[in-house]
């Protein structure tokens, strides 16, 4: 007996195919999808062109509108920059017996302008310093040596000691032995033009007078010298040795050894350029130091040699000084006392120029080092 199957129309195929789909959880949910998005951009398809559609819009003039205008003013200096405030630089103490000359080009300033130069030159030197030999572990700026005087400008002068001197003794200088001449001439024989002398004895300080003068045959020649009153010496008051080379009337000081120098020749300077305040710094230092030296001499304090006092201090445009900021003390208490006597005793020292203050403001702080040898 033989039997057969009838293959199904495909359309019943098909709805079985997607009767299984559908009751597949997951099948049924990307079918549903798939779906959703194709209906979606069909929308989109067909909407779009309808909703990005733009108009004309024509421009409104307002009924009472006027055009506005507006300035900009830039001041001339916003974006100028300022010139660089002048700065001080350096100090430095000059040679006052060096020639003046204003160098070419130097960071360092002083009471008046002045080129490097030094007695022995330097093989291609091109330091802004003299070479000097001196000490390593202090570092000065002086170049030359001496000894002030007297005070200057403000500084009143302290006389010197009256000296008591034993009177003068009025000395005549002795005369001179002259003898008269002890020949004569005589006519000889009848001969009105004939002359003979007789033989004289030689003798010393022959003159024409007819009587002899007693007095020493090697005193001066000189007719009536006069007497004179010579001092009379007393051993235990020498007079001062004189002096054999001039001292210049500068500061003592105390040399940084420099190896290096110039090779212009000439009496020992340093570059500097002169200002205003390098010639009132000059005079304050120089003020101080005849002051420290008063004192000293005459409170009879004898610090400890090598031992430093270092002073800050606070000055004023007026020359006052405003406050003592710190006194590093690495000598005596005797000794601080006297170098802050020093700086404060003789204040003012004078107001500032003009240019000092531009330069400087209304106050400047500086620092004293003073070093007992």
């Amino acid at each position: 007996m033989d039997s057969t199957l009838a293959k199904p129309p495909p359309t019943a195929s098909l709805r079985g195919f997607v009767t299984r789909l559908w009751e597949n959880d997951d099948a049924r949910s990307n079918i549903v999808g798939v779906v959703g998005v194709i209906i979606f951009y069909l929308l989109l398809w067909l909407i779009a062109p309808h909703l990005l559609k733009f108009s004309n819009v024509g421009s409104v003039v307002r009924p009472h509108a006027s055009t506005r205008q507006f300035n900009i003013e830039i001041a001339p200096d916003l974006f100028v920059k300022p010139p660089p405030k002048p700065q001080p630089f350096k100090f430095v103490e000059t040679n006052p017996d060096a020639p003046e000359n204003t160098p070419d080009k130097t960071t360092n300033f002083a009471a008046r302008n002045q080129q490097v130069a030094q007695e022995k030159p330097t093989p291609d030197g091109k330091n802004d310093m003299p070479a000097l030999a001196g000490q390593k572990d202090i570092q000065t700026t002086q170049i030359v040596t001496g000894q002030l005087q007297q005070p200057i400008e403000n500084i009143e002068a302290v006389p010197p000691p009256t000296e008591t001197r034993e009177a003068e003794k009025t000395v005549t200088p002795p005369k001179q032995e002259q003898n008269p001449l002890t020949g004569f001439e005589k006519k000889e024989g009848d001969n009105k033009d004939g002359f003979a002398s007789n033989i004289s004895k030689l003798t010393d300080n022959i003159k024409p007078i007819p009587n002899r003068i007693e007095g020493a045959k090697n005193a001066s020649p000189i007719q009536d010298a006069q007497a004179v009153e010579q001092p009379a010496i007393d051993p235990a008051h020498p007079r001062p040795r004189p002096q054999v080379v001039k001292q210049q009337k500068t500061r003592p000081a105390i040399f940084t050894e420099r190896t290096a120098g110039t090779s212009n020749i000439g009496p020992t300077a340093v570059d500097a350029r002169w200002s205003n305040y390098g010639a009132y710094l000059q005079r304050l230092i120089d003020t101080v130091q005849v002051q420290w030296e008063n004192i000293l001499i005459s409170g009879k304090i004898y610090p400890p040699a090598g031992s430093t006092v270092t002073v800050t201090f606070i000055l004023d445009s007026d020359g006052k000084i405003a406050r003592i900021v710190n006194v590093d003390n690495k000598s005596s208490e005797q000794a601080a006392h006297a170098c802050a006597s020093a700086i404060t005793d003789r204040a003012p020292y004078g107001p500032w120029t003009d240019d000092m203050i531009a330069m400087l403001g209304k106050q400047q702080e500086m620092t004293f080092t003073f070093y007992y040898q």
